[in-house]
């Protein structure tokens, strides 16, 4: 019976095996699996190859001639073989004694073009892909290029782009590589939505964040598509905006962009939580220094108690004070910034504690990502270097620094531990972004008419950070060449050397009846008295002035055509060197340079001449704005501004027409330019003044029912202000019974104004009436401005 057993356990084995193998490929054999001993292979033939030498296929194979061999010995070399990306197919097969490899080489790569694509030129899909002439051709690679084409469609705003590979074979084993690209339309943005937020409209945050909305200028711009890694972007974006305006306990819930595949548009939608706004109710400074005295630091703060509370000026704070207590010896020290919250007050009590840090030291600062840029441009934002003692808060102020210089798309400082527990290495990782321009501007003024321009310019010039412009300009009446450049690194410090030439012509016209040329140049030094506050410029400027009769008739006072020009103009006739010297204290909490909607700006400034040269003044100036949010849920925006400047002879020299203020339309509306203030009354020409002051009150707010992406906005204004006293030698000349309007007489006007950021570039037009003038002055109701670069 157990012998039965035995034979039917055998037979059922055996149908099992056989049945097996019938359902396995012809190519794969159970049979050597349970072979009684392994094969040995005599010697090893390669076949198929053609450019690849023998020795190279021998060199990847686990198989040695004389060993024996198994299925997982075939196994791995297979494997290998295919891991060199050499070879599009690979047969390991026994004759005889022999194992004979044959391969099948991937063909070589002789062209790698691209059809189809007019929105990314050849040369940037050309560093997408890693298939390149003379290389290996691997399907695998093709697929990943396909990928990378892809992407790069996205990162540009086209999600409906598709790229079909083809290959062409063009004999010799060489083939063509072929991306056929068709890149479908823009996928824009349609709707950016917000929820969650109260304290600020829908519009405002719009102008917060860099995605914007496909509309009327979505021809003209690329920040209407989706890009996540400006969402990122615009997630921080709103979190600064929100602490700053005092919102502590903001938070981002989610931002999501979905996308519409049957319309080929996103949708963006922000999720936040907006939190109480606080106000400061103290500010303490608390040391664990012994020898630091918390009151003396107290000077370094920029928040202070009654101040909306605002997170930015505690971060200044922090870095402000960590360099002056590391100046007083303590280069460990940390400050750390607590805020108490009284949520029944909505108030936040500051508190900086001064406290000894961890004992780290800056082992290494690594730089890449830096293609143009020399390192040392980067490595000078920081304030510490190499061996220097660690510290978080000088970090985050180099990041700033560096984002600010708009040299990089992207910056992004990380640390990680060093070659031993006390040192840290700082990764700094940077993408450049263009910083060269070449311009064509185009501007209109109900003044000088049509004016345009053609500028080079280079903001990061051979990659040492310097500013470079070259340009020329003119119009029906002017022209204008200049050439600037600006190291702001001068000598290796934080001080910015300026460097400008500059010729200026214009010619006589409605209401100048002289030609005027000036030729000059100049340097300053700009020095940070409080970095991104105060700021102190001294400066050297040198130019000729030529001012003459457009007929060439009168060329001095002893021959001048009084029913023609003014004496006084005569008198300046002919050429003379100004040599000057000055300095401007320049103050700005604006939270946009070119667009501001909150903050104040204040400059001080005087000049003197008579550093040689044929003039001798003391000039002095002063200029003063505020703009706050009036309602800043319907973005309606507030300014006050307010201006002034007095001349005043030096020595013997008087002074000339060229010297004095000339004020009009461009600093209060409604008048001509040289349109108030004082007046020859025989000739009408005008003589300027020592001293003139100005102030405007305005609003401004998007037009009711236009959409957003228009860019129109109105304006309402009151401008005031006058310019009086010619220098009493000028008017000597002149004859004072000849002079008019030569007191204080105030002048005002209200108007009403558009504003159009159009494709064109941004265009104003300024409705305004006087409504206190004096008979001489010459009116302008209407006045229209602007201009574009393209």
């Amino acid at each position: 019976m157990q012998r039965l057993q035995s034979s039917t356990r055998a037979v059922f084995l055996a149908a099992t095996v056989l049945a097996t193998g019938a359902l396995l490929p012809s190519s794969v054999s159970l049979f050597p699996a349970v072979s009684a001993e392994a094969a040995v292979a005599r010697s090893i033939v390669v076949k198929g190859n053609t450019r690849i030498e023998e020795e190279t296929v021998l060199s990847y194979l686990t198989i040695k001639p004389g060993r024996s061999y198994g299925p997982a010995d075939v196994d791995e070399s297979l494997k290998a073989l295919f891991a060199t990306g050499l070879f599009a197919d690979v047969k390991i097969t026994p004759q005889g004694g022999s194992l004979v490899v044959t391969v099948s080489e991937n063909p070589i790569i002789n062209r790698v073009s691209f059809e189809g694509n007019k929105k990314i030129k050849d040369d940037a899909l050309k560093t997408a892909v890693r298939s390149s002439e003379r290389s290996m051709l691997t399907r695998a690679r093709v697929q990943s290029d396909v990928q990378n084409i892809l992407e790069a469609y996205r990162r540009s705003g086209r999600y409906d782009a598709s790229v079909d590979p083809k290959i062409i074979d063009r004999g010799d084993n060489r083939v063509d590589l072929v991306f056929e690209i068709s890149e479908g339309a823009k996928t824009g943005v349609e709707r950016i939505t917000f929820i969650g937020n109260s304290s600020f409209s829908d519009g405002r945050l719009r102008d917060v964040i860099r995605t914007r909305e496909s509309g009327f200028l979505s021809w003209l711009r690329s920040s209407d598509t989706y890009d996540p890694d400006r969402l990122a972007a615009d997630e921080e974006l709103l979190r600064q905006y929100y602490f700053k305006k005092g919102y502590a306990d903001f938070r981002i819930v989610s931002a999501n962009a979905e996308l519409d595949r049957e319309q080929n548009v996103f949708h963006v939608t922000f999720t936040v939580d907006e939190g109480e706004k606080y106000t400061v109710s103290d500010v303490e400074v608390v040391s664990s220094l012994s020898e630091v005295d918390p009151e003396a630091l107290k000077s370094e703060l920029r928040t202070s108690a009654g101040d909306t509370f605002n997170s930015l000026r505690v971060e200044q704070s922090v870095e402000d004070l960590t360099v002056k207590v590391a100046e007083n010896g303590y280069a460990f020290a940390q400050i750390r910034p607590r805020a108490s919250r009284d949520y029944e007050n909505k108030t936040i009590s500051l508190t900086y504690y001064v406290e000894e840090g961890p004992r780290a030291y800056v082992e290494r600062i690594n730089v890449v990502g830096n293609d143009r840029s020399r390192e040392y441009v980067i490595r000078r934002e920081f304030d510490l270097a190499e061996g220097d003692a660690f510290n978080r808060a000088l970090l985050d102020k180099a990041e700033r620094r560096l984002k600010n210089l708009g040299f990089f798309e992207k910056v992004n400082i990380t640390t990680s531990q060093g070659s031993a527990p006390d040192k840290v290495v700082v990764n700094v990782e940077v993408i450049e972004k263009p910083t060269g321009e070449v311009s064509f501007g185009v501007g209109y003024s109900t003044a000088d008419g049509v004016i345009g321009d053609v500028s080079v310019t280079e903001k990061n010039f051979l990659g040492r950070g310097q500013y470079v412009k070259l340009g020329v300009g003119g119009g029906k009446d002017t022209k204008t060449y200049e050439f600037a450049f600006i190291e702001p690194f001068f000598l290796g410090r934080r001080i910015a050397l300026d460097l400008d030439l500059y010729r200026r012509e214009k010619d006589a016209n409605s209401y100048r009846s002289y030609d005027e040329r000036k030729t000059g140049g100049g340097f300053g030094f700009s020095l940070p008295l409080r970095e991104e506050e105060l700021t102190l410029r001294l400066y050297y400027q040198i130019y000729e002035t030529k001012l003459s009769d457009p007929d060439g008739l009168s060329t001095s006072i002893s021959n001048c055509n009084t029913a023609t020009f003014s004496r006084g103009i005569c008198d300046s006739f002919g050429s003379y060197l100004t040599s000057l010297g000055g300095y401007t204290l320049t103050y700005s909490t604006l939270d946009n340079r070119m667009n501001p909607k909150d903050g104040l700006y204040g400059q001080f400034g005087q000049e003197f001449a008579g550093i040689g040269g044929d003039s001798q003044y003391m000039k002095t100036t002063a200029e003063g704005r505020a703009y706050t949010e009036l309602l800043p849920d319907y973005g309606v925006i507030g300014k006050v501004a307010i201006q002034g400047g007095h001349i005043m002879p030096l020595g013997s020299k008087r002074l000339r027409v060229s010297d004095q203020y000339m004020v009009g339309g461009d600093i209060i509306r409604g008048f001509e330019n040289q349109g108030i203030g004082p007046r020859d009354a025989t000739t009408g020409d005008a003589l300027g003044g020592t001293m003139y002051m100005a102030a405007t009150v305005e609003t401004t707010f998007p037009l009711f029912g236009v959409p957003e992406e228009f860019g129109l906005s109105a304006a309402l204004f009151a401008d005031a202000g006058t310019v009086w006293d010619v220098d009493n030698d000028l008017a000597k000349v002149v004859g004072k019974n000849n002079i008019q309007s030569n007191d204080f007489a105030l002048r005002a006007s209200i108007g009403a104004g558009v504003r159009w950021d159009s494709p064109f570039g941004p265009l104003r037009a300024d409705f305004a009436w006087p409504v206190m003038k004096e008979d001489e002055d010459e009116v302008q109701v209407f006045r229209l401005s602007g201009g574009t670069r393209f």
